[in-house]
């Protein structure tokens, strides 16, 4: 299995735990009673950002939409190949790290700096539309995106939970029924299907309303605030599940490190393993998941201006405040781990199919383990995670302005308030305690 993360446990960290758990909630709540203090309107619920007519002609040009399609269909097919018919050691396969470095750890870049081109390089869509239809199905009432989230929490599992996890031929098998799936499914409903069932495509559409570049109403190509991008995320059934999905799993990510829990697991045989991760991946989720919904119902104690929640509720009105916590968290756990397994991807690359090549004239390199310190990571950790909870009350309290009335404001906001503290506490426990 490969392993999630360079770093180890609280002796990295450039302070004491307790005095950067204390300091990291403390800005949290600094920040929330700034912002109730001096920010008492909206300002990103109607944001439309400055149009960029020439950077659109670009983007749109069709040799543009060619390029990125076949980048797409060549990082499928290598990574099928590789896995398929590579070697059978991960660590002598390069589609392991491929798939869970460089495209599940590298959509978040990608997505946040370049906005939502995902979609654009999606292999799945291109392979469903090079079938001819005139006409599709309609998608089932009221499916909403829950499909996506049954990918996503198959894929964690997968990750997770499952011991083989990284050997070849379950990424091969895994990637192979989820192309399948999802074209089959393209072919049946068309391209509507990939914004709500495509679990990869969905993760990096959502972080992709952080972006700078976004397109506005009319489709187009505009620079906005990130946060005014982030307001424009969908109040559907489903949301609220997809990031406390991703935001308990991390939690338990970083549970699964501590040595405590691996003392405890480590002699567990294979179906011991699966049932206590199991368990421990779904408890997980179900804390993250009911600290934020106990927090959205308390705080729906307090007057709604009429017609300002969606389909979701409450929950679904703050969903968008948990897209820069998931990516904080996201940044603390996979930083290092992208860095130095990242660059084993890159030597793996030039020999794919374990035939004694080297493409790429480097295969006597190794990767560079000594060009990040362990205080610098932990920096980085704490930071990610502090500046993600930072930007989540602030476009809570954005929110908050709009939905509740000015003589409500600061007291509606407490409940998420506790809970934003609550994350930010938990989740500088959970990356740098061992």
């Amino acid at each position: 299995m490969i392993p999630l993360h360079g770093i180890g446990g609280r002796g990295d960290l450039p302070v004491p735990l307790w005095l950067a758990v204390y300091s990291a909630g403390a800005a949290v709540a600094v920040s929330f009673f700034a912002l109730a203090a001096f920010w008492s309107r909206p300002r990103f619920e109607r944001s439309s950002g400055t149009a960029l007519a020439w950077l659109a002609q670009v983007v749109d040009a069709r040799p543009i939409r060619w390029l990125l399609k076949a980048i797409g269909l060549a990082t499928l097919a290598l990574l099928l190949g590789s896995a398929w018919f590579g070697s059978s050691e991960p660590s002598l396969n390069p589609a392991p790290t491929w798939l869970y470095v460089w495209i599940w750890v590298g959509i978040i870049p990608l997505s946040l700096l370049l906005g939502p081109v995902w979609r654009l390089a999606n292999p799945f869509r291109t392979l469903a539309s090079a079938i001819p239809r005139t006409s599709y199905r309609q998608l089932p009432q009221g499916i909403a995106y829950w499909p996506a989230v049954a990918g996503l929490a198959g894929f964690l599992w997968l990750e997770l939970v499952y011991p083989d996890g990284s050997e070849p031929l379950t990424v091969a098998i895994t990637v192979t029924a989820y192309a399948l799936m999802n074209v089959a499914a393209g072919i049946v409903y068309g391209p509507h299907w990939f914004a709500i069932g495509d679990s990869f495509e969905v993760y990096a559409e959502m972080l992709a309303k952080l972006s700078p570049f976004g397109r506005n109403d009319q489709h187009q190509l505009v620079l906005r605030n990130p946060l005014a991008g982030l307001a424009t995320i969908p109040q559907q059934p489903g949301v609220v599940a997809l990031f406390c999905l991703l935001l308990g799993s991390t939690a338990f990510d970083g549970i699964s490190r501590w040595s405590a829990w691996t003392n405890q697991t480590g002699q567990l045989g294979h179906a011991g393993h699966l049932v206590i991760y199991t368990l421990g991946l779904v408890t997980s989720v179900a804390i993250v998941s009911g600290l934020f919904l106990l927090a959205a119902r308390f705080t729906g104690t307090s007057e709604v201006r009429p017609g300002a929640v969606g389909d979701a509720g409450l929950p679904g009105a703050f969903v968008h405040s948990l897209v820069p916590i998931a990516i904080g968290y996201a940044v603390a756990h996979y930083f290092s781990f992208a860095l130095f397994q990242g660059q084993e991807g890159v030597l793996l690359a030039t020999d794919p199919f374990d035939l004694g090549w080297d493409l790429l004239g480097i295969s006597r390199t190794g990767i560079d383990y000594a060009f990040l310190g362990t205080g610098l990571i932990a920096a980085v950790q704490i930071s990610a995670i502090v500046l993600g909870h930072v930007m989540g009350v602030v476009a809570a309290h954005d929110r908050a302005a709009y939905l509740f009335r000015r003589r409500q404001l600061r007291r509606a906001q407490y409940p998420m308030l506790a809970a934003m503290v609550a994350f930010t506490a938990g989740g500088i426990a959970l990356v740098t305690a061992s």
